[in-house]
């Protein structure tokens, strides 16, 4: 006998035995946002899942083990959730969907407590660790993220701070960065302020205009309403009413991260953001991040967020190299 299970008003799922089930997505537009391009994506979460898929209409009648089956329905729970809180389902949610392995039911929505919504698109957590660092980035007014590339700790951060500048909660937003490469003296460099140090803030850029566009976000530059400023330029001011982030600062001293951190001024939310593992300083023990994590985690006031290759949210393959060579330093240390 079928056991039949309506999930909300967007989504039926129908056990017809112990290997079958029978998944109806009711709203065209969804259905055709999950199913993808010629099937590609049901294709995808098939393969993940090592199941049989069968698609006709709304229907999509899944057949595998118990285990694979209810992985698979899983999946696509996660897909009509996040497709009806942000209308899009990009190429990565196909794997999240699979590795969150979680029913999303109205009482368990982790992944979408942390929504971040921007004009172009809406960000969720990928990781629990995401989850904490977006939490954090709302809640507290300075926060130190470290972790290896690609698990977005400078994507999330300028989510947040251009979010609450559109939303009028603060005046300005500001990137900074250690200009390592150019020695913190850009005078030699051609342009004005903002191209001598663009290059070094490309990730920075990336993320803003994939988020807002790129006609907004330059005007809004324009108005000095997000300043871009290397490390060295943030001494002697006092940020009022701002978002500050302070990228790659493994490439900053202590004593620079120090600089940046008490420039904290009224209504305002500090942001430094590095990987240990990528330090470019000629003399690598000069890097402060580390040493200002260990001098600053005991202040409460101060939110930490340590993430590893497990957070990782680029190809999949990027968490597996992260891996390697963290495996091949242990082993050289030994």
């Amino acid at each position: 006998m079928s056991e039949i299970t309506k999930i909300n008003q967007n989504l039926i799922v129908k056990k017809i035995d112990e290997e079958t089930v029978n998944i109806q997505i009711v709203e065209n537009e969804m259905l055709m946002s999950i199913a993808g391009q010629f099937d590609q994506n049901l294709k995808e979460l098939a393969k993940l899942t090592k199941t049989n898929i069968f698609f006709r209409g709304n229907s999509i009648t899944c057949k595998g083990k118990n285990k694979n089956t209810a992985i698979f329905c899983d999946a696509i729970k996660f897909l009509v959730n996040k497709f009806f809180l942000t209308n899009i389902i990009e190429k990565e949610d196909i794997l999240l969907s699979v590795k969150k392995n979680m029913e999303l039911e109205e009482s368990n929505v982790e992944s979408f407590k942390q929504l971040i919504k921007t004009p172009r698109k809406s960000v969720i957590a990928r990781s629990e660790k995401q989850s904490d660092y977006i939490k954090a980035l709302k809640e507290n007014d300075i926060v130190m993220s470290l972790g290896p590339a690609g698990t977005g700790k400078s994507f999330l951060a300028v989510s947040v701070g251009v979010t609450m500048l559109m939303e009028k909660k603060i005046e300005r937003v500001i990137l900074s960065r250690p200009a390592v490469e150019a020695g913190e003296k850009l005078g030699f460099l051609p342009g004005d302020m903002k191209e001598k140090v663009d290059p070094y803030l490309r990730p920075l850029y990336d993320a803003l205009y994939e988020l807002f566009g790129s006609d907004k976000i330059d005007k809004k530059i324009e108005t000095g309403e997000i300043e871009i400023a290397p490390l060295a330029f943030m001494r002697g001011r006092t940020l009022k009413n701002c978002f500050a982030i302070l990228d790659e600062a493994q490439n900053a001293t202590e004593t620079q991260i120090k600089m940046f951190l008490t420039r904290i001024g009224e209504n305002s939310k500090l942001v430094v953001n590095g990987d240990p593992s990528q330090i470019d300083l000629i003399n690598k023990s000069q890097s402060g991040l580390i040493k200002s994590k260990n001098i600053l985690k005991h202040l409460k006031e101060i939110k930490i967020v340590e993430f590893d290759h497990k957070d990782v949210v680029r190809h999949p393959l990027v968490s597996k190299i992260i891996r390697a060579y963290q495996t091949k330093s242990t082993d050289d240390k030994n």
